[in-house]
């Protein structure tokens, strides 16, 4: 919602359609360079149909794709600059280990990105993380890096930042029509809005959202299932425990990749 001392307007320098992770922080960083935003959200905050709800959510510098890994360096800063001007803490490190068999093309790019000096075998990952155990033929990969960022917090807080910068975030407006043009008109249930620029970042409704523009867009949404397993021993898996996020790659006896994170949102319940 409009913040009480901002009074509402029809124009500004640039609209964001989405209060997501990725709209709110576009969104953040255009009032950063004191562009005159307004944020759009189709719902009323805080909401849990977005990517973005729940307590927690995985960060790593490891990947297969190098120009992944190439970025998290920066993604690092821009997460501590939110923490300082937030004033609240919103990433803990853990450590990620990433499971799979020696020489999978997906695990051994995922070393190179680190470096061979991160490779567990069986003896030393039980050393460190006594909660995992390798099949014959696996290896593990470390992210000293790794860790988890607290996601409905991380939320809150840019979205505050990007009001403490002047930003404008209405929530519970539905966009009805986007008109094209030097002026982009945006209709909503609730106003009328123009400015020169218009980022849209609606995730799962982009196609629907996109196509009334000629944009029609091959984007299929997935349901991700989240599941909590309770810990064998408890406490063994909290965050104040040396007991790391995890990814899986390769693995015949888990066909699809799987991940999880320490216990956090329910007490010894595993997140995975």
């Amino acid at each position: 919602m409009a913040a009480p001392n901002q009074p509402l307007k029809a124009t500004y320098d640039a609209i964001v359609i989405g209060a997501g992770i990725q709209g709110s922080f576009t969104a953040y960083h255009l009032a950063q360079r004191h562009k005159d935003t307004l944020l759009l959200e189709q719902f009323l905050l805080p909401h849990s149909r977005g990517s973005s709800h729940g307590q927690s959510r995985i960060i790593r510098s490891v990947y297969p794709q190098d120009y992944y890994s190439r970025m998290m360096p920066d993604s690092f800063h821009l997460w501590q600059q939110l923490e300082a001007e937030a004033g609240t803490s919103l990433y803990r490190r853990t450590g990620l280990v990433v499971l799979g068999p020696a020489g999978d093309p997906e695990l051994e790019s995922c070393r190179r990105s680190l470096g061979d000096n991160q490779v567990l075998d069986a003896a030393a990952l039980a050393q460190n993380f006594p909660g995992f155990r390798l099949q014959p033929g696996e290896v593990a990969v470390l992210d000293s890096t790794g860790g988890v960022l607290f996601a409905d917090r991380a939320l809150r807080a840019v979205q505050e930042v990007f009001r403490r910068h002047g930003g404008t975030l209405r929530d519970g407006e539905k966009v009805l029509h986007i008109e094209p043009g030097a002026m982009v008109t945006v209709t909503t249930t609730a106003g009328v809005y123009q400015a020169p620029r218009l980022i849209i970042t609606v995730g799962a409704w982009a196609g629907a959202f996109l196509e009334p523009l000629g944009l029609r867009l091959p984007l299929q949404p997935l349901r991700i299932n989240v599941c909590y397993w309770r810990e064998k021993q408890p406490g063994s898996t909290s965050m104040g425990t040396a007991s790391p996020c995890f990814l899986t790659v390769g693995l015949s006896q888990a066909p699809h990749g799987v991940y999880g994170l320490p216990a956090l949102e329910y007490p010894g319940m595993v997140k995975v």
